[in-house]
């Protein structure tokens, strides 16, 4: 009876140790910690992807709009004329650079002439609107005064002629419990390249 009684003041006096124990111990604080800083965490990773991503679409945009570009700048043939490749063939050449990357390029736009843009002798402006499915909808500006560039060229630093391609394309960030879920930002493409002669 003696060793009875013995055990159950011993088992209450553990049980008040591990009670104590448990609420002045800190292995609770480990738990809390995690719960306030994983979220952080997350949405941290999370931003890291959307905006890599982003910055991913907009180095393909430019790209695209260089292929388009190099394409508008090349002369067909001397036995042709040299004629001008069709807005058609270089929106063909935006479109396959779009698609190598897993783009839409019937989301591309065009962005309208602006209005500071001046020609080197009789510059046109080509905006094609998409024909097909899967077609890009962009501008082409021949024979425009390209900006000069922080480097000087050959010619002493005035500025050349050439061509300009130009689009935008659609961005959409999902970034949960922040003002920029959902959000559409519209990423501008355009490349001058100077002709070929």
């Amino acid at each position: 009876m003696k060793t009875t009684k013995m055990k159950m003041a011993k088992m209450k006096t553990t049980k008040k140790m591990s009670l104590r124990k448990i609420l002045t111990g800190t292995v609770g604080s480990e738990i809390a910690e995690a719960a306030l800083v994983i979220p952080i965490f997350f949405m941290i990773m999370l931003g890291i992807y959307w905006f890599g991503r982003a910055f991913n679409t907009y180095a393909t945009i430019n790209h695209a709009a260089r292929e388009g570009a190099r394409v508008a700048v090349a002369q067909t043939c001397a036995a042709c004329g040299n004629t001008q490749p069709s807005v058609t063939t270089i929106g063909t050449q935006v479109a396959n650079a779009l698609k190598a990357s897993s783009l839409d390029p019937s989301q591309a736009t065009n962005v309208g002439e602006p209005a500071n843009r001046s020609a080197c002798g009789g510059g046109t402006t080509s905006c094609k609107s998409p024909s097909g499915l899967g077609q890009p909808n962009i501008c082409v500006y021949y024979n425009v005064q390209l900006q000069p560039t922080a480097t000087l060229p050959a010619n002493g630093g005035a500025p050349g002629c050439g061509v300009s391609v130009q689009f935008q394309y659609p961005y959409q960030f999902y970034l949960p419990y922040t003002s920029l879920n959902m959000q559409k930002i519209m990423l501008n493409a355009g490349v001058q390249m100077a002709g070929e002669y």
